[in-house]
């Protein structure tokens, strides 16, 4: 089709409106707040002529009464449902629309624009094959602008239309054009963009979004309706190894054993040789059973449940694989784009999920954060809500993946909060990170058992955790005599003591905090390995932190003692005199005061010293370390 012919949009009863064999085109727009996406949008809605008379005419009738075109038709109305929405004139969450040409059928995904939406406009763009990224003429491209811009760089996305809209607010000044897109296309030039239509745009009046606009005559390219309906956006997945991330195992009776998945990329065969990942264990193919019934062949796309010749482990989580094999590793450098509103801190616990696959994961350096207004890479210690930045990340388990260029479903992933739940970030699979080869575990003669049965006794952590003046280091201090006395050998681990020597040259910065607990878990975990019993004094606020502690060492060797005096009655102490200075405003960061302190959900021991003596809350340690066989 001609770029100057005008698209042919589909009317309500068109015959060809449910044709299955057109393609589907999947696009996003986005762009800042104010520059029109959900106008154009609702004008594409709108001129495909696939509205229902009563949806045009509560169109009018909402355009009146909570429109911001003066009465004439509002089409962003079309899109912003929300009520916050129409009340503000803003986009808040992602809204997916249809529509359809003769030649395409499309699928919309129209996003926010304010920084604050930043989550929610990645999300929409995770699927999409084209962005639509709008400017404001007046504005030309701004920060905002930059940042979605890099985040669609992130997600693979190659091919974008950037439609310059509100051209009727600067006289139509081609030359005012001509300087914006030359900008854009330095800076998607530096992103890795690779394809870029710009076209003028009017978006209420619809000028280049279905016909030529007449008051442009300067502007010859094609429309946007025109170019959305000829891009070729094609990367044959199909062509690509096949990989099957399996979702379920379907067992209805002892004579069936199915793996349900969708097929993230190739095709499969029955007969084929398969291997399971990360075992690496290979078998056949029996069956292909879909929704449609039994094949013989199925490809990236569908959905199916695959019978395997032999019976081996495959559990959800792993992936099927035919061809060169997928990375297999526990150790990952990877892009992030940060969601949450608490800043990420390297050293902290995430659960890392990536397909059907989940694991732990630690962020172990910040290697560098992107400055948007300037593209540079800039180095940091922390990501902000809304930044981008390039991590390493430690697993628990080695994870199946695939480098995001290459798979896009097998090489995205999003961190998830284990505490608030709440999703933290996104991130896109740069490579693998390879242990160096040279390093092995040094076999030694003496080993843990060993060093525990000459001391006579079973090595541990004791864990004191709890507010500043809740008592931890005295009756840490205690318990440590009482095992002397008793002829165990233990050694005490006080989080002030250590900042004298090992933690001199850390902060108290949310970074320098997590470094600080890291270090004397290490050091706790040498003792355990010395056949010892560690005692550790911290406060040591967040859950994570202990959890990471608690995972240093063996199943049973770490023990939790929350401290669990109430604020009020460590204030009412402060023999440092900590709060008193926090309540000043000296001491910023306090935990307690500004600071939160995650209390235990389970700790092995809970002791309140406004209602236990420090004496009786040594022995109900003592008794408890007998009671289990530690002494």
């Amino acid at each position: 089709m001609s770029y100057h012919e005008a698209p042919t949009i589909a009317p309500a009863d068109a015959p060809w409106l449910d044709r299955e064999d057109r393609p589907t085109l999947r696009f996003v727009t986005c762009g800042s707040v104010d520059d029109g996406k959900s106008t154009l949008v609702g004008r594409l809605l709108y001129d495909s002529k696939t509205l229902l008379d009563d949806q045009l005419d509560a169109l009018a009738s909402e355009s009146k009464t909570a429109g911001t075109t003066g009465g004439d038709l509002d089409f962003a109305l079309l899109v912003d449902g929300l009520q916050a929405e129409r009340e503000q004139g803003i986009t808040i969450d992602v809204a997916y629309r249809f529509f359809a040409t003769k030649l395409r059928r499309f699928i919309v995904a129209d996003t926010p624009g304010h920084a604050q939406y930043t989550r929610n406009m990645a999300t929409g763009a995770s699927n999409a094959d084209l962005a639509v990224v709008l400017v404001d003429a007046r504005k030309g491209v701004i920060t905002q602008t930059r940042r979605h811009s890099h985040i669609l760089a992130l997600l693979g996305i190659r091919h974008v239309v950037l439609a310059v809209n509100k051209m009727d607010l600067i006289g139509f000044d081609g030359d005012r054009f001509a300087t914006i897109t030359a900008e854009y296309l330095t800076m998607a030039g530096q992103l890795g963009i690779s394809q870029i239509q710009c076209i003028p745009v009017v978006a209420p009046g619809g000028d280049n979004i279905v016909a030529a606009s007449t008051r442009m005559p300067w502007y010859t390219g094609p429309t946007v309706t025109a170019y959305l309906e000829s891009v070729d956006v094609a990367g044959d997945v199909s062509q690509r190894p096949f990989r099957l991330p399996v979702q379920w195992v379907n067992r209805p009776h002892a004579d069936f054993r199915g793996f349900c998945g969708r097929i993230a990329s190739g095709t499969i065969a029955t007969g084929e040789t398969v291997a399971v990942q990360p075992s690496g264990l290979r078998t056949r193919v029996a069956r292909i059973l879909t929704p449609g019934g039994e094949r013989d062949r199925a490809a990236a796309g569908e959905s199916v449940t695959l019978t395997l010749t032999d019976e081996i482990d495959v559990s959800r989580g792993a992936v099927l694989t035919a061809g060169p094999a997928p990375l297999v590793s526990d150790q990952l450098a990877a892009h992030l784009v940060w969601f949450d509103d608490e800043a990420m801190v390297a050293g902290r616990r995430y659960v890392l999920k990536c397909g059907t696959a989940s694991t732990g994961a630690v962020i172990t350096t910040l290697k560098h954060r992107i400055a948007i207004d300037t593209m540079a890479q800039e180095s940091a210690t922390t990501l902000d809500v809304n930044q981008i930045g390039y991590v390493h990340l430690n697993l628990d388990r080695p994870l199946v993946f695939e480098a995001y260029r290459d798979d896009r479903d097998m090489g995205s992933f999003i961190l998830v909060d284990p505490i608030s739940h709440r999703t933290a970030a996104a991130g896109m699979i740069d490579l693998s990170l390879r242990r160096a080869t040279n390093i092995h575990w040094q076999h030694l003669a003496v080993d843990k058992s060993m060093r525990a049965r000459l001391k006579q006794q079973r090595p541990c952590v004791l864990w004191f955790t709890g507010l500043s003046g809740a008592g931890k280091s005295t009756i840490a201090d205690l318990v440590d005599r009482r095992l002397a006395e008793l002829g165990r050998h233990a050694a005490l681990l006080d989080g002030d003591n250590l900042r004298h020597g090992i933690n001199r040259d850390l902060g108290f910065s949310s970074a320098e905090r997590m470094e600080n607990v890291r270090r004397v878990a290490e050091i706790a975990a040498l003792f355990v390995d010395a056949g010892m019993i560690a005692l550790v004094a911290l406060i040591s606020p967040f859950r994570s932190e202990r959890d990471m502690a608690r995972h240093r060492v063996a199943a049973g060797e770490f023990i939790e003692i929350h401290v669990a005096t109430p604020l009020a009655e460590c204030e009412r102490r402060d023999p440092k005199g900590l709060y008193r200075k926090a309540r000043a405003g000296e001491l910023p960061a306090f935990t307690g005061i500004d600071q939160p302190y995650e209390a235990p959900q389970s700790p092995e021991i809970t002791i309140d010293t406004s209602e236990l003596s420090t004496e009786a809350a040594c022995e109900r340690i003592i008794r408890y370390l007998r009671e289990h066989h530690y002494l």
